[in-house]
């Protein structure tokens, strides 16, 4: 008998668990036994292992080989075994040492050539081995840019099968062999457009500024043509760098969504604007067999952007109550559970109205009452509850125009305008030290309105009299206070007046008429 292990990564979301390979042969009629809970893409490794290693001349043993994947309890998923279960094959039939196979990770998918072909979510697989202690893992070729970007353990690219072997010290001659690509991926990404471009619309941009610098959730209202969408791809323009963990997070969920990963850790905050007929599955997540995240996961560290946010399906925007509290998304199957990030600023866009010109000064509205209402009710009141800013956004006339293009208004860069909102970022988290918050967006009402914290009753009038005649709810209130918090950082101020509080409940209100 000859038993050999290794070790693959299991992906559940997020989070990686180390998986056991073990082989063994044993006297018997020839055979290839899987076992330990592989789905349906895993049991066919069998195939593509066996003709991967006769074509890359590694053959396997002709007496019964089984091979074990541990823990049994814990489904595996997807073709990222293959390499590891080859490797452990050929190191129970002595082709490779045993200690060499025993002492690393192994992830990819083998072709029946015998040349591996890059996975999806390669770098969190290699942030699992190692946390796990594993100082060694082997790669594809095409996947190595990727793994490269976690410090602290040897990556080793692998063109297929037989280069693998080689470099456990399995006595083979090297043989030329072309490596796997990626598949293609777009061209590079434009630069961020610049709210330098939004000509007029100032306070539209201060909210803006605002939402950037406390994390808030953002709503607009207004007839096509009044800048809405403009406004809102401006947002990530705004917002201050990734940190390293946020950077971490947000390519490991590009590497998991089947995206290619190169040129390093994405560092600016991702950008998600699905379309109105998307999904509820779209927007969550999930996939008939391996989990892939959704556009809430992909916009996690960045913002997501809903326009025609009244024409979505309701249960798809009811959908976003539950991250935006949370702040992670549970896509839950029955055959698979996975836990994706959620903390993104959600931004939402409408029309008043089914035809779109409620509101305008040259246009003449054909809804009734009723239509304008019902429309704008799509948009739930719990969901709209979780949004701090709701701004009315109408079209610019031609003396705005005129002003931006005389230069009598001096335009504001996003350049200019991040400076604020990290200096603003920066108070709050020195304000949050020790909390775990780092926005003000983030902070819990009862830390705002506990005794240490409580603005003084004369600035917080207002906002008192707005919750005891029920125009605000009690987490209305809370968003409210950490609206104003944001507005005195920006404005230097050590805690918020009643100006600031006035404006902030003027923010929340945001009415359109």
């Amino acid at each position: 008998m000859a038993l050999a292990r290794t070790f693959a990564v299991a992906l559940s979301g997020m989070r990686g668990d180390i998986v056991e390979v073990e082989a063994d042969i044993s006297a018997g009629l020839p055979a290839f036994v899987l076992i330990g809970l592989p789905d349906a893409a895993l049991g066919e490794s069998r195939k593509r292992v066996s003709a991967a290693a006769a074509n890359a001349g590694c053959t396997l043993t002709q007496r019964k080989l089984t091979v074990n994947l541990s823990p049994a309890s814990l489904r595996k998923q997807g073709s990222g075994f293959d390499l590891a279960i080859a490797v452990a094959a050929l190191a129970a039939s002595g082709e490779v040492p045993v200690e060499s196979a025993a002492g690393a990770v192994h992830i990819g998918e083998l072709g029946l050539d015998g040349r591996l072909r890059p996975v999806p979510g390669v770098l969190p697989a290699v942030l699992a081995a190692r946390d796990a202690g594993f100082a060694r893992v082997l790669v594809p070729t095409a996947n190595a840019e990727e793994a490269l970007l976690v410090d602290g353990i040897d990556v080793v690219p692998v063109v297929g099968l037989r280069s693998a072997a080689i470099a456990h010290g399995a006595e083979l001659d090297p043989v030329e062999e072309e490596p796997v690509a990626l598949a293609a991926e777009p061209g590079p990404a434009a630069e961020e457009p610049d709210m330098a471009d939004v000509a007029g619309n100032d306070d539209a941009v201060d909210a803006f500024v605002a939402a950037a610098a406390g994390g808030h959730n953002v709503s607009m209202i207004g007839p096509p043509g009044a800048g809405k969408t403009m406004l809102a791809r401006r947002l990530p323009s705004l917002l201050p760098d990734l940190t390293t963990e946020q950077a971490l997070e947000t390519t490991s969920i590009r590497s998991l969504s089947g995206r290619g990963v190169g040129g390093g850790l994405i560092l600016r905050p991702p950008f998600e604007a699905p379309h109105h007929t998307a999904s509820s599955a779209a927007l969550v997540g999930g996939g008939s067999g391996r989990l892939v995240p959704g556009a809430i996961a992909r916009a996690s560290n960045g913002v997501l952007f809903l326009d025609e946010a009244a024409e979505f399906q309701p249960n798809v925007l009811d959908a976003l109550r539950q991250p935006l509290e949370s702040g992670s998304i549970a896509v839950d199957r029955a055959a698979a559970s996975a836990t994706f990030p959620a903390r993104f600023q959600l931004v939402l866009a409408s029309n008043p109205c089914p035809c779109g010109r409620y509101g305008s000064a040259d246009e003449e509205c054909s809804c009734t009452p009723a239509a304008r209402r019902r429309y704008l009710t799509r948009l739930s009141g719990p969901l709209l509850d979780r949004v701090d800013i709701r701004l009315a956004v109408r079209r610019l006339g031609l003396g705005a125009l005129r002003t931006a293009s005389d230069g009598s208004a001096p335009s504001r860069t996003s350049r200019e305008l991040r400076v604020t909102v990290e200096h603003a970022r920066a108070a709050a988290r020195e304000r949050l030290h020790g909390t775990g918050w780092t926005t003000n967006s983030q902070a819990a009402g009862t830390w705002l309105r506990a005794p240490e914290h409580q603005l003084a009753a004369s600035s917080r009038a207002t906002l008192d009299r707005s919750l005891e005649r029920g125009a605000l709810t009690m987490r209305g209130y809370d968003r409210t206070l950490r609206v104003a918090w944001t507005l005195a950082d920006l404005d230097g101020a050590a805690s918020p007046t009643a100006e600031h509080v006035a404006r902030a409940l003027y923010l929340r209100r945001g009415a359109f008429a």
